[in-house]
């Protein structure tokens, strides 16, 4: 039984790690993209 619960620990704590990276990479890379499209507008309406 405790081979089991070492085994399921080691899961959950991976996939943990795994998705809060995933999640900070897909936070900054959809904050960079919104930044370009607004600095984007900003220059076609000082136009």
């Amino acid at each position: 039984m405790d081979e089991q619960l070492r085994i399921i620990l080691i899961i959950l704590v991976s996939v943990s790690i795994f998705g809060l990276l995933v999640f900070v990479f897909v936070k900054n890379y959809i904050k960079n993209k919104i930044d370009y499209l607004v600095k984007i507008e900003k220059n076609k309406k000082s136009k």
